[in-house]
């Protein structure tokens, strides 16, 4: 193709490059520009490297025109770039010092060679102009359903013919057990489109919880225009997955919009997402009716909402247990999935424990803490007190209100919180001392003396151990997951999150703290700058 390119005559030229630009999908323009890129490179083959020669192909009737481009000097100092003023008037009239004229060169034969090289440098042109298409053609594209033929499958990965490019579904972007031969159509959602030296890669996924919205909003015109919002998803895929939808207009039900007329447009998902099982449940924007909605077909019997450890203790009947849980714990992960919390499953009877346990524990500390009887301790318990904190901060009349009790009372037992604070205090510096912690951290902002024991035996003792640690290392929350009571369950590994996650520090805070440790880092180079002033 490229050889007579170069060799044929002008409406050969102009019907090669038409040819190629249809074929390739390509602007004409761009196999244009190849071939004269092509001939410039013949050309100062032919005439010599040191030349700056342009080549110009007319689209309209393929006249080819070559050139040289010279400067006028006074003085000529590379005979290849440049003339002189007397030889520059015979290639144009008046041209003066400094200018850029140009010297027509006569058409230059093709050998072998230069036609390979040629034919070389327009199919790199094109290819390269081929691709960029293909990625300005599926960059906007992501998030859309996309249906391809299955060219090959390689290491487990299937790769797609899309027609104009190549989409490849990796081995943890399929559906599970889902058997797929050569030839065969399959339909995915494209997930990313990333641009690489060999072409666009463009990854596609049947796995991804979008896919299944995206299939919905095939199925259910309400979804499509934008009466019916999926607010969530989970997916197990190939097993089961669950939704959260809600509808602007009340007098749509969201569920039932979804799951259709003896539930035909469910079942059309279902079936191409391989037989996977959809829960569609009621979005609330209320975290503990999502969460009930979220555990169907388990009852719940109450909802406890930790905001500080971000997440939700669900307390079920006895024989609801398995039931919430699910098969390997999946009913339970799919629910912490749809609802961006972590959820512990308790029973009833675990519950009624786990409060007595707690009531216990705390009456106990506020015996011992306070030197008060049980009596009194059990009465703070009732009355929801959990720490000394709460008993030395605050206002004593919420004291002082609790029956039987006096401001005399409250008064004494705020002085005793605050004592055992103190205690609790001076031991933890004791202990930290005892660790090596130096006493220059002490003096970083929110720092008390138990998160320097906590540092202490993280092996972090000097400022420069403190400042070497980034944000997350230090405050980011632990990962939670969902509690499984199942003993089949997959064991992950814990994420203890940053040294400090357990005092509940922000980032901002976080950054405070990092900040002021490293200050002594930059105090020489001040000393230094203001010297130097």
């Amino acid at each position: 193709m490229a050889t007579s390119a170069v060799s044929a005559n002008k409406a050969e030229l102009l019907a090669i490059a038409d040819s190629v630009a249809r074929e390739k999908l390509i602007d004409k323009a761009i196999v244009i520009e190849a071939m004269e890129d092509a001939i410039q490179r013949a050309a100062k083959n032919r005439y010599g490297a040191e030349m700056e020669i342009r080549a110009k192909l007319d689209p309209s009737n393929g006249d080819l025109r070559l050139w040289r481009v010279v400067e006028v000097v006074e003085q000529v100092d590379d005979i290849y770039k440049q003339v002189n003023v007397q030889d520059a008037q015979r290639l144009e009239k008046g041209a003066k010092i400094g200018d850029f004229i140009v010297d027509p060169l006569p058409p230059i034969e093709f050998g072998r060679i230069q036609a390979q090289a040629s034919k070389q440098i327009i199919f790199q042109k094109v290819r390269e102009a081929e691709r960029e298409r293909q990625f300005e053609e599926f960059k906007d594209r992501v998030g859309e359903i996309i249906t391809g033929v299955v060219k090959r499958v390689e290491f487990g990965h299937i790769v797609v013919d899309l027609g104009r490019a190549e989409g490849v579904i990796r081995r943890d972007a399929q559906i599970p057990r889902e058997v797929v031969r050569v030839g065969d159509r399959i339909r995915a959602i494209i997930l990313r489109v990333i641009r690489e030296n060999r072409g666009p890669q463009i990854f596609l996924s049947r796995a991804h919880p979008d896919f299944m919205k995206k299939l919905f909003a095939q199925e259910v015109p309400e979804i499509y225009d934008g009466i019916i919002t999926i607010q969530a998803a989970a997916r197990d895929p190939g097993s089961r997955a669950k939704i959260g939808v809600i509808s602007r207009d009340s007098s749509i039900d969201p569920v039932g919009a979804c799951v259709g007329m003896k539930g035909s447009r469910v079942q059309a998902v279902v079936q191409e997402m391989q037989g996977e099982k959809i829960d569609i449940i009621p979005w609330s924007p209320d975290t503990a009716t999502f969460v009930v909605n979220a555990l169907q077909p388990a009852n719940v019997s109450r909802v406890v909402i930790d905001e500080e450890e971000d997440r939700i203790e669900v307390v079920v009947p006895d024989d609801q247990l398995s039931l919430a849980i699910g098969r390997r714990g999946q009913n339970v992960r799919l629910a912490s999935q749809l609802t961006g919390k972590a959820i512990d499953i308790l029973t009833e009877t675990d519950a009624s424990e786990k409060r007595q346990r707690e009531f216990a524990e705390r009456s106990e500390m506020f015996q011992n803490e306070l030197d008060v009887d049980e009596t009194l301790a059990q009465l703070l318990v009732a009355e929801g007190f959990t720490s000394l904190e709460e008993v030395a901060y605050i206002e004593v009349d919420e004291i002082a209100s609790i029956e039987g009790f006096d401001e005399e009372l409250a008064a004494e037992l705020q002085s005793r919180a605050q004592e055992a604070l103190e205690r609790r205090e001076e031991a933890a510096r004791e202990e930290r001392r005892a660790l090596g912690v130096s006493d220059e951290l002490a003096t970083m902002p929110y720092m008390t003396e138990a998160m320097l024991v906590t540092l202490g035996k993280a092996g972090i003792k000097t400022l420069d151990d403190l400042a070497d640690l980034a944000t997350d290392e230090l405050v980011a929350k632990k990962r939670v997951e969902p509690r499984r009571r199942n003993e089949d369950a997959p064991k992950r590994p814990e994420d203890k999150g940053g040294v400090l996650a357990e005092y509940g520090l922000s980032e901002e805070q976080g950054n405070e703290i990092i900040m002021a440790a490293r200050a002594h880092w930059f105090e020489g180079e001040d000393a230094v700058a203001e010297t130097s002033q």
